[in-house]
């Protein structure tokens, strides 16, 4: 749980850095933020590998779960004969 608690973190981080980029212009906030942002990329990237290494761990995943059976499409209704021109 601690890679949430430091990604949580690192975006709490950057919030004064945005509004002083966004709000203000300050060009060197922008820079921070862009920094940070590429530290936030590579803290997913790592957390979504230990998820999908912890995932193929255990061999097979457990099956899932059966989607209930759906109920068989009622025919179609016959469409109305085009009127007639006069």
């Amino acid at each position: 749980m601690s890679n949430f608690s430091q990604l949580k973190d690192l975006v709490m981080s950057l919030e004064a850095d945005f509004e002083k980029f966004y709000d203000k212009g300050n060009s060197a906030a922008g820079t921070r933020v862009r920094k940070g942002m590429q530290e936030l990329k590579n803290m997913a990237q790592t957390i979504r590998t230990e998820v999908q290494n912890k995932k193929n761990e255990g061999g097979e995943a457990a099956p899932a779960k059966a989607a209930p059976a759906k109920k068989a499409a009622a025919p179609a209704a016959k469409k109305a004969a085009p009127a007639k021109k006069k």
